[in-house]
């Protein structure tokens, strides 16, 4: 069994935590597109309160990342594949990066409507972070190799799902009468809630190639 060691478990717990701060960052980016409009908040007080949150999640994310490249130079010894180690935890940084680009993107265009594919993409996103928090989670024990690769199937077809919301997103954009500067705004707003869904499946590839490597 991995992470048998204080050096091996810290780098599971670097995963783990960092996936943690994906779900905890992906819910709240869909509190706040879910709070689009507010006619209660129209200085966008609250929305500003969830994105500054969400950056602060994401600065502990960076954080981890650094501290796990530091501890892949300072140690030889490591319970995965050093490339593996470093692919995956740059690449759940990835993760978190799109999802503060999105709420800051919110903020920034200062944004006063939402499509229902807006929530449907955010709720995309929460899913794809659990299942591959999930994946992460498990990937200490290689006895749970047949449960970590359904996770990383999951997060795949979540990505696909996030695709076909995307293209009916921006094709909807782009019908004429909409205003240029909204679609301007959104298109990026989607993008990026997208991009965070490919990032997603790009932990669960790395993930599937360690279970079919050590398993």
């Amino acid at each position: 069994m991995f992470g048998s060691g204080r050096k091996d478990a810290a780098f599971f717990s670097a995963f783990v935590n960092h996936a943690k701060n994906s779900v905890d960052a992906a819910q709240m980016l869909a509190e706040l597109i879910a709070g689009i409009p507010a006619t209660a908040d129209p200085t966008m007080e609250n929305a500003k309160r969830i994105a500054s949150r969400i950056k602060e999640i994401e600065s502990a994310g960076d954080r981890i990342t650094h501290e796990t490249i530091k501890s892949l130079r300072e140690n030889w010894i490591t319970p995965l594949d050093r490339a593996d180690i470093h692919d995956l935890i740059t690449r759940m940084d990835d993760v978190l990066d799109f999802i503060e680009e999105a709420a800051s993107r919110v903020i920034m265009f200062e944004v006063t409507a939402a499509s229902p594919e807006a929530s449907e993409l955010a709720s995309i996103v929460v899913r794809s972070c659990e299942a591959m928090l999930k994946a992460v989670g498990l990937l200490n024990d290689m006895k749970k190799a047949p449960e970590i690769l359904e996770l990383c199937v999951e997060v795949n077809r979540l990505e696909n799902a996030a695709d076909a919301v995307h293209r009916k997103a921006i094709a909807d954009l782009f019908r004429s009468g909409n205003d240029p500067l909204t679609v301007m705004k959104w298109r990026d707003i989607f993008d990026s809630l997208e991009s965070a869904t490919d990032s997603c499946e790009d932990v669960a590839n790395v993930v599937e190639g360690v279970v079919l490597e050590y398993a």
